[in-house]
C-alpha cells in the first residue's frame, strides 16, 4: 500500500454518504452492448441527488470539519458541479457556504446551485475559467478565516468519488475496466486507487477532451503543468492544471488516458438522448465518445463507462448539435464569391447544391454602403460522402469558395 493510498478509506466514506448520496444505478446498454460487442453498463451518476458525483467528494470532506470549522462556513470554487455537492452540503449540514463560479457557467447550474443550498450559500461569479475563480476564491477564503473544499486536490475529496468505485464493484464484481471522465482527477484518483486495492486487474481508463488535456499533458511531462490555453466548451473536465494529488495517483492507477474530439462529445450527448431517452452534459458523455478508441481492447469484456453528470443547459442544445454536425463532415461554411453574371444564385441552388444538400444559414457580406460582398452560406449535408460531389460542382459552375472549417480564425470569427 502506497502513502496515498494508506490515507483512503473508501469503506469508511460509503458508510459516511450512506445515507445522504443515491446508490446510482449500473445499467446494462443493449445498444453500445451490440456496438462494441461486449457488455457495456453505464454508471448512472447523472441520476445522483444533485446530478452528479460531486457530492460525495464535498460531503464526505464537510461532513468531517469540526463544529468550529462549520460555524466559520466553507468556500469553494467550480464549475457547477462541485458547486452543487458543496450547497446540498452546507444545507444538509446548516453551515453558511460561498459559492465562487466562472462567469461563463451555465446559468441552469447556477440556479440549481442557489436552489440545493436553500438560502445556506452566496455565489459570486467572477472570472473566465475555473482557475480564474478558484484564485478568488482562495483569497476570500483566508481573508475570511473560513474552510476550503477543494474541487478535486484533497484525500478526503477523492475519498468520496472513489465510493463510485465501491458501488461498481458491488453491482458488478466481475467488471473488466472501467472508463472515467478525468477534469482534475478526483474520480479517476479515488475509484482507480479503490479498484488497485480490491480487483487490481481491471482496466482503467481515463477520458479528457481534446481541448483540455490537463492530465494527459502532466503524465507526458511526469508532473503536473499549467496549460496556457484550453477549450471550455466541456466545462465539467476543463481545468488548466490537475491536481498534484490526483497527478501522483493517476500515475500509479491508470492503465491509459485518452483524447477525445470535443465535436464527438457533442455526437454521443445526441445518441444518448435520442436512443436511449438520457440526458448528460459534455463531461458526462466522455467516457462513452471514447469507446471507439479502445474496442479492440474491450471486445468481449465487461466495461462501465461512468456517466458522471446530467446538468446540462436546455439552452446549448443547439450549439451541441452544430458542433456534432461539424465534427461528423456534415456541416460546412463557405465564404462564396458568386460570379458577375445573371442567375449566378439561381445556378448555385439548382445546379451547385446536391438534392439532398440544404442552405441553413445565407448573408452577405457587405463591402460598401452600395455594393454587396461574398456571401456567408451554410450547408448541411445528408452524408459525409457528398462533400466531393458538392466541391466539385462548385469548380464545375465556377464559383470562387473559401472553406471556412478550415480556418479556424475566420471560422471563429464569421460563424
Amino acid at each position: 500500500m502506497t502513502g496515498s493510498d494508506a490515507k483512503l478509506n473508501f469503506k469508511a466514506a460509503s458508510q459516511r454518504l450512506a445515507n445522504v448520496v443515491k446508490h446510482t444505478e449500473l445499467s446494462y446498454n443493449a445498444n453500445l452492448s451490440a456496438k462494441y460487442e461486449c457488455e457495456i453498463y453505464l454508471k448512472r451518476e447523472d441520476l445522483q441527488v444533485v446530478r452528479s458525483y460531486k457530492l460525495r467528494g464535498a460531503y464526505n470532506m464537510i461532513c468531517q470539519l469540526t463544529q468550529d470549522e462549520l460555524n466559520r462556513g466553507v468556500v469553494c470554487a467550480s464549475a457547477g458541479n462541485h458547486a452543487q455537492g458543496v450547497a446540498f452540503s452546507c444545507s444538509n449540514l446548516g453551515t453558511q457556504g460561498v459559492i465562487f463560479m466562472p462567469e461563463i457557467t451555465p446559468s441552469q447550474k447556477v440556479k440549481q446551485t442557489e436552489m440545493f443550498g436553500a438560502g445556506k450559500v452566496k455565489i459570486i461569479l467572477v472570472g473566465d475559467t475555473f482557475d480564474d475563480c478558484l484564485a478568488e476564491a482562495l483569497i476570500y477564503t483566508e481573508a475570511n478565516n473560513m474552510t476550503f473544499i477543494p474541487p478535486f486536490d484533497n484525500y478526503s475529496i477523492i475519498e468520496g468519488q472513489g465510493t463510485v468505485g465501491v458501488e461498481i464493484l458491488q453491482d458488478l464484481p466481475d467488471v473488466d475496466s472501467i472508463i472515467m471522465p478525468v477534469g482534475g482527477g478526483g474520480l479517476s484518483a479515488g475509484v482507480g486507487s479503490y479498484l488497485r486495492q480490491e480487483k487490481p486487474d481491471t482496466l482503467l481508463i481515463g477520458v479528457e477532451p481534446e481541448g483540455a488535456p490537463s492530465m494527459f499533458k502532466a503524465l507526458e511531462a511526469n508532473e503536473p503543468i499549467t496549460l496556457a490555453e484550453i477549450n471550455r466548451f466541456i466545462d465539467g473536465a476543463a481545468v488548466k492544471r490537475v491536481g498534484s494529488l490526483t497527478y501522483k495517483i493517476c500515475q500509479q492507477v491508470l492503465d491509459d488516458m485518452l483524447l477525445v474530439p470535443e465535436g464527438k462529445v457533442c455526437t454521443t450527448i445526441l445518441k444518448l438522448y435520442n436512443e436511449d431517452a438520457i440526458v448528460v452534459e459534455p463531461a458526462g458523455a466522455l467516457s462513452v465518445s471514447a469507446l471507439d478508441l479502445v474496442k479492440d481492447q474491450i471486445k468481449g469484456k465487461k466495461v462501465v463507462c461512468v456517466v458522471s453528470g446530467g446538468n446540462n443547459d436546455i439552452e446549448r442544445m443547439q450549439e451541441i448539435k452544430e458542433r456534432s454536425l461539424l465534427y461528423e463532415g456534415l456541416k460546412h461554411y463557405f465564404i462564396v464569391r458568386f460570379p458577375q453574371r445573371p442567375g449566378a444564385l439561381k445556378v448555385f441552388v439548382n445546379n451547385v447544391l446536391g438534392p439532398h444538400d440544404d442552405i441553413t444559414r445565407f448573408e452577405f457580406i457587405k463591402k460598401t454602403n452600395r455594393e454587396s460582398g461574398p456571401a456567408l452560406v451554410g450547408i448541411e449535408l445528408k452524408s459525409a460522402d457528398d462533400y466531393t460531389a458538392l466541391m466539385n460542382r462548385m469548380q464545375e459552375f465556377k464559383f470562387d469558395v473559401k472553406e471556412l472549417n478550415r480556418d479556424q480564425t475566420l471560422f471563429e470569427y464569421l460563424v
